[in-house]
């Protein structure tokens, strides 16, 4: 980068950024050559550019710690009700840049590493994604952390600290191919090990009756070893933690190999136990029975319980206050969400503690445990809902079976009060589904033992009480509530598009960035052209840079000027990415056929990993690869359509592609998408959205205005009446002369010459089970993105629209989403307090 280059990126960010002060930039260096020559033992003779990256990271964790400290003070002092939020994912991406950016220091660093003839951008590329989720759901974990800490709530995450994330995906002849995420493999200069707060972690054994108590006995023991990472708010000092925890071995594990000489068998089973952290599961809407899976959902829950207690037990007032023995005051200052059914078994947990341990009576021990637990739910895909086996839980966690039908047995008692002699009722209702092999039902245990159930869009809402769990509604209906989904600003605007943030601060100030719904002032700047040409021109900056990425990672040049078309999500049926890649064929095939005709160009990029075991998601993106090979290669199509699967999307690349896209796909049959946030992080960089009325597109639509959105396809009470009439996609097929030609050409092999077969059971699978209604919703489709094509011919118009978008995205926040979570279900109020920016003022009570 050149020096006039550098200024100018710099002034871009100034407006909410801020001039770099000299005695900041000054203590950066010094504090960055510190960590250089006595952290990483290194000099400039030497060091690797990750060894700069790491003096870097150190440097700016170094403005973290005293804050960190400090707020754990505050948190021990002032014993506020604490709020844990338990997920099996977190997907937080890379952290330096959002540090600095939370922490306000971004351009002294960026100052300070010029200053040092350093490359602050190309440091940043060097810091693994830590790619602890699948894909929304972590996600939205990660911004909820965020918020949380903005907002000044005493909260914490929990979550496992895998050893291998995500997969890494590579392309490889057009199939994706898994490789390990050895994500820790260089170090991790964000986490902080805490040894000292092992806890132990029981599995298998017995239930054995002692003096009239049930108990569990003769137990393997493992033991969870914590993992801090700080979490910073934005300008307010507060930094919370998330809480990681590592499998471990006990030292006394299977001494008698030891006695016998086997010293390696010792060794090798250690590793074995502590499997349990070492991969993430690359599946989020399959559920899958396994053994190791329901070990790591119990491993979380048994280590974050012991933990959450222990800190009740141990605050400031804990330990003169009779009530924190007793658990009298435990719903008041304890609030614990699960992110979806994965750490359900908190709750037969709970149930052990209080009653085989800290001796509670039943009651009273359902009482807290119900009044403390609450339960977001994410999905409405039958497939997705966790049914554990009995016989398998049995084996591995046999007082929680015991538990669990302790719980049913109750509970059913309830209901058949409630409603007498309905015995579908009440098999429905039953957390344990009878069959060939009786399995415990997850999602109805989260529901009966919490305080509050909510989806996750307003949609998603309406589908789980009318449909999903249509019979726990009207049990309960007070439980039940929506949380649309929201995004952190802070990282999915400021951070990954400075130049958008900048005219949008200069416009209007900078306040939006902790209350996004000040982007509605915006509005009035969608009729002034000067301010419609920089926010065109900041897009093709964006655009450009992109262009160059592509062509640098994936080697195929792309026509900046053309639409640029995304869809990037998790490969999945009901994500219908198949929809885009026939509808990719139809203009291909256009063109072909009449290549003189006017053609609005695009460029459709696509990206999204799929799960190992999902052959038919795999298939899709070979088909989808496939296609690329023989449309970017035909003279005749030139630059007018380009194809690009972008390969191992992850959280990084995200913050690359959202800035620069015209065009969002959202396109999931509508009743299958819960909320969606990518959606939300698209319309925020001022993309327009093409989707159904699905998810939170339908409160999109609500705050942009329809004239502003791409609405096409069925509605949800639509797609219920194609059910019941029976629907047959052949009919669809042999109308259509477009989706026919499309269809008939993946049959014979257009697109697999050198294996004709090869995608012929997409085609069967379409016309024969086409459950995410394809073709009914292909000429809708098709049709729409005409439309698309037409509005993009004239960018001025374009641009009115995309602002709007922009200036409509405030109900989107994950802000405002917390600040409801907070209010009407934990119990707690946001703080505006912004604690002191001390130094270190010595050891702080843990907490």
């Amino acid at each position: 980068m050149t020096s006039k280059q550098h200024d100018n990126d710099r002034r871009k960010q100034i407006s909410i950024r801020g001039i770099a002060p000299v005695e900041n930039v000054a203590t950066i260096k010094k504090s960055f050559n510190r960590h250089l020559h006595y952290t990483l033992v290194k000099d400039r003779n030497v060091a690797t550019p990750r060894d700069y990256y790491f003096s870097l990271a150190y440097t700016v964790r170094d403005h973290l710690v005293s804050r960190w400290i400090r707020t754990q003070q505050y948190y021990y002092e002032i014993d506020p009700k604490r709020v844990y939020y338990l997920s099996l994912e977190f997907y937080m991406g890379r952290t330096l840049s959002n540090t600095m950016v939370n922490l306000g220091i971004q351009s002294s660093c960026d100052e300070a590493m010029y200053q040092l003839g350093l490359d602050i951008e190309e440091l940043e590329e060097i810091e693994q994604d830590a790619g602890l989720g699948n894909g929304g759901l972590g996600r939205l974990a990660a911004c909820f952390l965020d918020s949380m800490a903005t907002l000044g709530l005493a909260a914490y995450g929990y979550g496992i600290r895998y050893d291998y994330g995500i997969f890494a995906q590579k392309i490889e002849n057009g199939w994706q191919v898994e490789e390990p995420d050895d994500w820790l493999r260089f170090g991790n200069p964000w986490e902080k090990a805490r040894p000292e707060y092992c806890l132990p972690v029981n599995f298998f054994g017995r239930t054995e009756n002692v003096n009239g108590k049930d108990k569990w006995v003769d137990t393997q023991v493992l033991f969870a070893m914590p993992y801090d990472t700080p979490i910073p708010g934005y300008g307010n000092n507060t930094v919370n933690t998330l809480r990681l925890w590592s499998c471990k071995a006990p030292n006394s594990f299977h001494l008698h190999f030891f006695n016998n000489g086997e010293y390696i068998n010792a060794v090798c089973e250690r590793n074995y136990a502590e499997n349990i952290s070492r991969v993430l599961y690359p599946n989020d809407n399959m559920f899958e029975g396994k053994e190791l899976r329901l070990k790591q959902e119990y491993f979380l829950v048994a280590a974050s319980l012991q933990d959450l207690i222990r800190r009740f037990k141990s605050s400031s007032f804990g330990q003169a206050n009779p009530a924190r023995t007793s658990f009298d005051t435990f719903p008041d200052k304890v609030a614990i969400q699960l992110n979806d059914t994965h750490p359900s078994l908190a709750i037969p947990e709970m149930m052990r503690i209080l009653v085989d341990i800290e001796n509670v009576t039943w009651e009273r021990a359902w009482e807290i445990t119900t009044k403390t637990c609450a339960y977001t739910n994410h999905t409405v895909l039958p497939e997705a809902l966790e049914r554990w086996p009995v016989n398998l839980l049995g084996h591995v966690l046999p007082r929680h079976l015991a538990i669990l039908y302790e719980i049913n047995s109750r509970f059913l008692k309830e209901v058949a009060k409630k409603w007498p002699g309905d015995n579908d009722r009440l098999a429905r209702m039953s957390l344990v589904e009878e069959g060939p092999e009786k399995k415990i039902n997850m999602a109805n245990v989260s529901i009966i033992g919490s305080k509050a159930v909510n989806g996750v869009a307003a949609i998603h809402s309406d589908i789980i009480k009318k449909s999903t769990f249509k019979d726990f509604y009207e049990m309960f209906p007070k439980k039940f509530q929506n949380k649309t989904n929201g995004i952190t600003p802070r990282r999915w605007l400021l951070l990954c598009n400075p130049g958008l943030a900048d005219i949008i601060a200069e416009k209007i100030g900078e306040s939006w960035v902790t209350n996004l719904t000040e982007l509605r002032k915006l509005t009035p700047a969608s009729k002034e052209e000067a301010f419609l040409r920089n926010f065109m021109k900041v897009k093709q900056e964006n655009k450009m840079k992109l262009a160059q990425y592509i062509q640098t990672n994936y080697h195929v040049k792309i026509n900046p000027a053309s639409m640029y078309d995304m869809q990037v999500k998790r490969i999945h049926e009901y994500k219908r990415q198949l929809l885009n890649c026939l509808h990719i064929i139809v203009m291909y095939n256009r063109l072909k056929k009449n290549p003189q005709a006017q053609f609005v160009p695009r460029t459709v990029m696509i990206g999204g990993k799929a799960a190992p075991g999902y052959h038919t998601a795999k298939m899709i993106i070979k088909l989808i690869n496939n296609v690329g090979k023989v449309v970017n290669n035909d003279p005749i199509i030139g630059d007018r359509l380009k194809v690009v699967f972008l390969e191992n999307y992850r959280v990084s690349l995200a913050e690359k592609i959202i800035p620069a896209a015209d065009l969002s796909q959202q396109i999931s049959l509508a009743g299958t998408e819960a909320s969606g946030t990518g959606n939300m992080k698209f319309m925020l960089n001022g993309a327009l959205t093409i989707g159904t009325l699905d998810g939170a597109n339908v409160e999109m639509m609500e705050e942009m205005g329809r004239e502003n959105i791409f609405i096409f396809g069925m509605t949800v009470e639509q797609v219920e009446e194609l059910w019941r009439k029976g629907y047959n996609p052949k009919s669809f097929y042999e109308k259509d002369v477009e989706l026919k030609q499309a269809l008939d050409q993946l049959n014979s092999g257009y697109f697999s010459p050198e294996e004709p077969g090869l995608f012929c059971e997409l085609y069967n699978g379409l016309l024969n089970n086409d459950r995410f209604a394809l073709c009914a919703d292909f000429r809708s489709y098709v049709d729409c993105q005409q439309e698309v094509s037409e509005l993009f011919k004239d960018p001025m118009k374009w641009a009115v629209k995309a602002s709007l978008n922009v200036a409509s995205s405030g109900k989107f926040s994950s802000d405002r989403t917390i600040n409801e979570y907070a209010k009407e279900i934990w119990g707690v109020e946001p703080s505006n307090i912004k604690l002191p920016n001390p130094a270190d003022k010595g050891s702080a009570k843990e907490d």
